[in-house]
Order: C-alpha cells, then sequence, then structure tokens
C-alpha cells in the first residue's frame, strides 16, 4: 500500500471510530467531554513515556486513559455535588491536566519529538510510516489496527446497549423509572469517549480529535430521525469529510488531521444549508396546503 493510501486509510479508520460515541455526546450536550479528555490524556502520555522510552509502548495508551479517566472522574464528582453547573466542572479539571503535560514535555523532553505541535495536530502521515509488511510487501498503517479494534469495540458495546441508551439519551426520566441504569450508561459513554480519544490521540493530536468526534454526528443530527440513522449517517459523513479534508491537506501541502477538520467544517456548513432549503421548502408546501384548503371551505 503507497503512502498516500495508507495515510488516507488511517484517516477513514479513525474518523469512524471517532464518530460512533460522538452521536450520544452531542444529544446529551456533552460534547466538551471530548476536548477536557483529548487535553488531559497528555501527562498520561508523557510518564508513560518517560517510564518505556518508547512511542510504542502499550503504557502510554494505559497512562493517557488513566489521565483521561480522572477527568471523567473529576468532573462527574463536581457536578453531583450540585455546586458547579454545566461543562464548568470540566473547565475545573483539565486544563491543569494539560498544563502539567506542558511543563514536563519542556523540563523533561525537550530534546525528542515530543512537541506542542504534535500534541495539538498530531502526525498522521507519520503515524502511517509504521507499516504492516507481509512478505516484503506493505501492506497497511500498523496504526489502523488500533483504532479498528476501538472502533469495533464502540460498535459492539453500543450495539449492544442501544434501545437502553436510547432511552437514557432522550428521556433520562422515563428511563430511570422503567429501572435502567441511567449512570451506569453515562459512565459506559464517558468510558468509550476515553478510550476513544487516547487512541485517536497519537494520530490527530488533543485539538482535532474534537472534529473527529464531534462535527459528523452533529452533522448527522440535522437529517437523522432515529438512533440508528444518526450512527450511520454519522459514519458516512466522517468517511466522507476524512476523505475531503485528506485531498485538500494534499493540495496544498498542509497537515492531514487539521485538513479533515477543515474539511469536515465545510461538510457541516453545506449540510446546514442544506437542511434550511428543505425545511424552508416543506414549510412553504404546509402553507400552500392550507391556502388551498381554507379556499375549499364553503361559506
Amino acid at each position: 500500500m503507497s503512502l498516500i493510501a495508507s495515510v488516507l486509510f488511517l484517516a477513514v479508520v479513525t474518523g469512524l471510530a471517532c464518530s460512533l460515541p460522538g452521536g450520544f455526546l452531542v444529544l446529551r450536550r456533552r460534547s466538551m467531554l471530548v476536548d477536557g479528555v483529548s487535553h488531559a490524556v497528555l501527562p498520561g502520555v508523557v510518564v508513560g513515556f518517560w517510564l518505556t522510552h518508547d512511542f510504542r509502548s502499550p503504557l502510554l495508551i494505559v497512562g493517557a486513559a488513566l489521565a483521561g479517566l480522572i477527568v471523567v472522574a473529576g468532573s462527574e464528582y463536581l457536578a453531583h455535588t450540585g455546586l458547579i453547573g454545566g461543562d464548568a466542572s470540566q473547565g475545573l479539571v483539565f486544563p491543569a491536566l494539560f498544563s502539567l503535560g506542558i511543563i514536563l514535555i519542556s523540563m523533561k523532553f525537550g530534546h525528542i519529538h515530543l512537541d506542542a505541535h504534535s500534541v495539538l495536530v498530531g502526525e498522521l502521515n507519520y503515524v502511517a510510516l509504521d507499516q504492516i509488511v507481509v512478505a516484503g510487501v506493505p501492506i497497511g498503517p500498523r496504526y489502523a489496527i488500533v483504532m479498528a479494534v476501538v472502533g469495533l469495540v464502540n460498535l459492539a458495546c453500543i450495539l449492544a446497549c442501544l434501545p437502553a441508551l436510547e432511552a437514557a439519551t432522550f428521556d433520562p426520566g422515563f428511563a430511570t423509572v422503567r429501572g435502567l441504569p441511567v449512570r451506569w450508561l453515562a459512565t459506559l459513554i464517558a468510558f468509550l469517549t476515553t478510550v476513544t480519544v487516547t487512541a485517536a490521540f497519537y494520530a490527530v493530536g488533543a485539538v482535532l480529535v474534537i472534529s473527529l468526534m464531534i462535527v459528523p454526528a452533529a452533522t448527522a443530527t440535522l437529517f437523522a430521525r432515529s438512533m440508528r440513522e444518526l450512527l450511520l449517517l454519522s459514519a458516512c459523513f466522517s468517511a466522507l469529510g476524512a476523505c475531503v479534508g485528506f485531498w485538500a491537506a494534499y493540495v496544498v501541502d498542509a497537515p492531514t488531521s487539521a485538513g479533515m477538520a477543515v474539511g469536515y467544517g465545510l461538510l457541516f456548513a453545506m449540510a446546514l444549508g442544506a437542511s434550511k432549503l428543505v425545511d424552508g421548502s416543506r414549510g412553504a408546501r404546509g402553507a400552500s396546503g392550507a391556502s388551498v384548503d381554507c379556499v375549499g371551505q364553503p361559506n
């Protein structure tokens, strides 16, 4: 597989894995959780590298996941105290962890390529260089397997709990009355989000993973009429946005992950315009039909 094809394949797989939990975050209005986790994983990555001095070590993912879970647990605790509302609890936790990671990088690892640029926008092209080779032939990026496994785990968990997740997402009060474990389901989505963000962090960085996880789902909400439609459309928009963004980045010689974020943004803007046109035409037809009914009524 050529380098261009490898980068595109890794971009699509990463986007698909990120899009699955994104739909529930958008509907629950917890999109900022991605921002908190994506920034908080940095000190976990730095500590893992400090212990192993190997970017391929699983300890980096373990450390990053633990740091992300600290944000989830800390923000949930602060939110349930009732003293802090909305996303303010996340804003209190993740800046401290992200700043700690930056300080550790500056103090301990200034001589290596673990720099702020890699942390923010990732190195998708660099990650794709690590190929799986069979009989001397490269068949694809090794890290795509990691993201594919994460995506399959997300899909399996969501499909297994989909009816309960739908009820807990759209009507938590009804779900609680029905005896559904609403808090456990919220924890499940938070855990899947943490694992996905942690895995994608190495490829697309702390900031742009937000775009990969939230924008396709937000675009899908403009057209979806059910949770299944939302998941399907989110995956489609994710793959399409990754392809558009990759091509744009290739043409202008920009970072691939940044091009993907721009591609997702353009896709959302076009989808928003299309949805407004569709809603406007439906409203016009409805008003026209009502006028005809009124005219046709006998005096």
